[in-house]
């Protein structure tokens, strides 16, 4: 007879997974009202994404934590091999074939859960003092996450990139690190930028920072903003959408869909969805204070937060013409198989250690 534990069950977070159906239904719909084919795609993209979730949830992480080092290792193997033997599309080098197959991977996708884990990992083994990390502990974490950000940013994929960036110092800021380090930094960036842009961008990243900051936005942010404005506060049926429709609108079950929401839904929709985020967002991090002790799984919990919040923040802000357009999907929302299983892996993972946290907790008062 097949028997599970009660404790589990209480402890399962019940809310996040509430919070997420809504995202998915709605984004489906969406996908079928441009192009039908997609959203049968879609659907099979939910059903690997709730099988990743299910191994994520099932996957004893605490009894093997020593293996978390090699699967980063493993990882930051696949992005040198990227450099070396990868599958170039569109001008950039990000996947690689899958030997004897038709198909590809990309590494920068599948690094997001090693380079989380390995976060917690480390700050689980060496917790901060009262006054935060000092040079030294700092100067180790920060090799860990800068590491993948220079190889990613190579293939180039600069958005990707920058997103690790932010989810790991984001994490340490909230972790907790000597204020005079975010000084020097600060400094540092400012007077680094002007050497970066001129010596280290490619010519089309300069081209979207010129684009963005030109008084007439590019054609694609251009459609975009036509297609919000016509949403009006309530939106507009299907067939009136002719943004949309009509093929205006650049990739919008994808990049721009959020653009295409609002032609739909309106302000009103606009206000809905961003207010669902917002509640996502929260909840999660408030797991931080719920986790207090549990360095592990605080440090799971804010990086999605903060992932989440990233890649909302920047995929709205490049449909509104507030931030170049730099192909980063609306999460758990625009079409794609890759990023909404990596979503679902890291929410697994998240499940995991909140529903068996009763075995952490009970190891730790019997040490």
């Amino acid at each position: 007879m097949f028997w599970i534990d009660r404790r589990i069950v209480t402890h399962f977070d019940f809310v996040l997974i509430v919070l997420l159906v809504p995202l998915t239904v709605l984004s489906n719909h969406l996908v079928a009202e441009v192009n039908e084919t997609l959203a049968h795609k879609q659907l099979i993209y939910y059903l690997i994404g709730i099988g990743a979730f299910t191994l994520a949830f099932l996957a004893p992480i605490r009894q093997y934590k020593w293996l978390i080092p090699l699967f980063y290792w493993f990882n930051i193997a696949l992005l040198v091999a990227v450099d070396l033997f990868g599958v170039s599309k569109l001008g950039a080098k990000r996947w690689l074939a899958i030997p004897f197959t038709h198909f590809t991977i990309q590494p920068s996708e599948i690094f997001k859960p090693a380079f989380i884990l390995m976060l917690a990992y480390l700050i689980q083994n060496n917790p901060p003092g009262p006054k935060g990390y000092g040079w030294k502990e700092f100067a180790k974490m920060s090799f860990y996450i800068l590491l993948p950000f220079v190889l990613i940013a190579k293939e180039p994929d600069l958005g990707t990139a920058m997103i690790l960036l932010l989810i790991g110092f984001g994490v340490l800021f909230v972790i907790g690190v000597n204020w005079k380090i975010w000084v020097t930094i600060a400094l540092f960036f400012t007077l680094f930028a002007p050497f970066a842009y001129k010596y280290l961008l490619h010519d089309y990243q300069k081209k979207r920072i010129q684009d963005f900051l030109s008084k007439k936005p590019s054609y694609h942010v251009q459609q975009s903003i036509i297609a919000i404005g016509s949403g009006g506060l309530w939106g507009k049926p299907k067939n009136e959408a002719t943004q949309t429709q009509l093929r205006f609108l650049p990739i919008a079950t994808s990049d721009f869909i959020f653009a295409y929401y609002i032609e739909r839904y309106g302000f009103f929709g606009a206000v809905a969805l961003v207010s669902l985020y917002a509640l996502l967002i929260i909840h999660i991090f408030s797991l931080y204070f719920k986790l207090k002790g549990d360095y592990f799984a605080q440090v799971v919990a804010v990086s999605i937060a903060f992932m989440i919040f990233t890649y909302m923040s920047i995929n709205i802000a490049m449909t509104i013409g507030l931030a170049p357009v730099v192909g980063v999907p609306l999460p758990l929302f625009s079409y794609g198989g890759s990023s909404f299983a990596t979503f679902m892996i890291l929410f697994g993972i998240l499940e995991h250690l909140l529903a068996f946290r009763f075995k952490f907790l009970y190891n730790s008062t019997h040490i």
